[in-house]
Order: C-alpha cells, then sequence, then structure tokens
C-alpha cells in the first residue's frame, strides 16, 4: 500500500458481521505491518475486537445512546471529532448512509465501498467494489482489499479473543447449544430445545445466548441463557465438544473456531451468511450436508420439525 500509512475500517455491526469483517483486518496487517489500522465499532461488539494483534487502535461508536432526536443531536459533535483520525483511506464495509457521512467526516481523500451499499451510499464513495450474486459476505468484503494493491487472500483469518468460561459451566464434556436469534424465523421454540436436549441424553448440553428461558429442562441441560458475556461465549465454544447453533453471531464465532458445527438455516442462504468453514456441516429444508459455499441451488425454506432436530441430535451424538 505505497503512500497509505493509515486506515479506518467502518464496521459497526452486527455481531455476525464484525466476525465476517476480521479477516479484511488480518490480511491488511499481513500485506503492510506498517500500517495504523483503526476500526470503528458499535460499543456493543467492541469485545469481539480485544486482543486482535492487526488493529491498532477502536473508535467506539455508542449507538444506543444516539437513538431518538436528542441523541441525533448528540451524533453532530461525535462525527465531527471523526475528522482528528486523518486516515489515508476509509474501508466501509457497513454501506449505510451513516456509515458513509462517517467516512466523509474523516476527511480521508479516498473511501471504498461495496456496490451493493443501500440508502444511496455508494454515491459518497471513490472506489466500488462489484458485489457477485451468491457471494460469500468474508469473500465479498476480502475482494474490497483489491483497491489497495493486496492480492487475493487464500488464507482466510479469523483473529478472536481466547474468551473465558464462566463459573457456572459444566465441569465434564458438554455439546453447546445456541438456539436463539434476532431475525424472524431463525429461532428454535422451546419445545425443540427441550426436545433436542433429551435425545441426547445423557450426555450435557450447554444452553447458552440471549432469549426467553425454556421451562421443563431434562437433567442433562445446563441453561447459562441471558448470563454469558460475549468472552465467555467464545470461551464455551472453544472448549464444547460440539456446537448447533441458528444463523446468529455465536455461529460465525463458532465457524472461525472449530469445524465441529451444525448450522440451522430456516430462510437466510447459507451461501451468503452460513458458517464460512467448509467442514462445518447445514441443516436446511430438512436435511444436514456439509456446507458448501459453491451450492447453486438451495432446498426450499421451511422452520425444522421434531424430527429434524431429532436428526440433528443422532449427527450430532455419532460425530
Amino acid at each position: 500500500m505505497p503512500g497509505r500509512s493509515s486506515l479506518l475500517l467502518i464496521k459497526p455491526g452486527s455481531f455476525g458481521d464484525v466476525v465476517h469483517a476480521l479477516p479484511c483486518a488480518a490480511a491488511l496487517k499481513r500485506h503492510d505491518p506498517a500500517l495504523h489500522l483503526t476500526w470503528l465499532v458499535d460499543e456493543r461488539w467492541q469485545s469481539l475486537l480485544q486482543e486482535n494483534p492487526f488493529i491498532d487502535e477502536l473508535v467506539v461508536f455508542p449507538r444506543q445512546r444516539f437513538r431518538g432526536l436528542a441523541g441525533k443531536l448528540k451524533s453532530v459533535p461525535w462525527a465531527l471529532d471523526l475528522r482528528r483520525l486523518t486516515p489515508d483511506v476509509v474501508l466501509d464495509l457497513q454501506g449505510l448512509l451513516r456509515s458513509a457521512l462517517m467516512a466523509k467526516c474523516t476527511g480521508a481523500p479516498t473511501t471504498i465501498g461495496l456496490s451493493d451499499a443501500r440508502e444511496g451510499a455508494r454515491y459518497f464513495y471513490d472506489k466500488v467494489t462489484p458485489v457477485r450474486p451468491a457471494e460469500h459476505s468474508v469473500r465479498r468484503y476480502l475482494r474490497s482489499l483489491a483497491f489497495l494493491g493486496i492480492p487475493e487472500v487464500t488464507n482466510v483469518e479469523f483473529p478472536l479473543p481466547e474468551g473465558s468460561i464462566p463459573s457456572a459451566a459444566p465441569r465434564e464434556p458438554f455439546v453447546l447449544l445456541h438456539p436463539f436469534a434476532r431475525g424472524r424465523g431463525k429461532s428454535l421454540t422451546p419445545e425443540q430445545v427441550v426436545a433436542f436436549c433429551q435425545a441426547l441424553h445423557p450426555r450435557t448440553v450447554v444452553i447458552a445466548g440471549a432469549g426467553a428461558e425454556v421451562p421443563s429442562l431434562p437433567s442433562n441441560a445446563v441453561s447459562l441463557l441471558n448470563t454469558t458475556s460475549i468472552a465467555e461465549l467464545i470461551g464455551l465454544i472453544r472448549a464444547a465438544d460440539f456446537v448447533v447453533s441458528v444463523d446468529s453471531g455465536p455461529m460465525h464465532i463458532a465457524a472461525a473456531i472449530t469445524p465441529k458445527l451444525v448450522s440451522i438455516h430456516t430462510w437466510s442462504d447459507p451461501r451468503l451468511v452460513g458458517p464460512f468453514n467448509e467442514q462445518a456441516w447445514i441443516w436446511q429444508g430438512g436435511g444436514l450436508r456439509p456446507q458448501k459455499l459453491d451450492v447453486v441451488e438451495l432446498p426450499p425454506a421451511r422452520e425444522p420439525s421434531l424430527a429434524d432436530i431429532q436428526t440433528i441430535a443422532d449427527f450430532v451424538r455419532s460425530a
């Protein structure tokens, strides 16, 4: 990156999107260790970037504090203060009007973005990376680096914190189940959670994430719902014998850490937002298959039945 000494990467969120952008930070610094790399991130997800050897500085975006009219007024001096960063290049991987305006507030001479940016953001970019159909977001983000003279990245790295094990976690081996996601129609039902645990009895199943408590769990289930930090969730994923997760941010962490993963997809496209790990497994449309990022056709979208939950549990038991 001759002549470019500093770069601001704008990727505030969401959880999974921050994980998908991690390889960009690694590739940038591998290519030019002298580059000063700053990452602008939502304060809710900044712990994903802690201990990251490729990031020199974090700029925390307090999005929750900028809600409503009063919040928008508070955001103006915060945005204007971005000029102090004086980056040579801004890489906007968020692709929204808000992130494009953040880029402009820095005064950077060059801003790079994606062609599928929304809300007119792409018109603020100096260079635009064309988005290809059915291309995983990790690959899409990495292709943006070509404008900076970085060749195709073949060694994709996901630098994540080591994490920590919560004190309430079991000491015996366990399967980790992450059953809830924010997207509509992605989560498992309480009945399905119970059925999965029963199907794996007597193996210990730890249930983690954010969501409503599940009643009537069997004796082999340990609920850590709504009690773990991001660091503790990472620690649980590293410690688990196997991870089963709906399409969610924690699933993407699991894909970066272990091949022992089943990702449950209802309507989301695993080619675009599935685990970036071809040793992981996908449940979709009634069947289990290895994750293949170059699959042409997908089965019809539907939610898993109790029989499907049994199939997933049987697979985990045999893995």
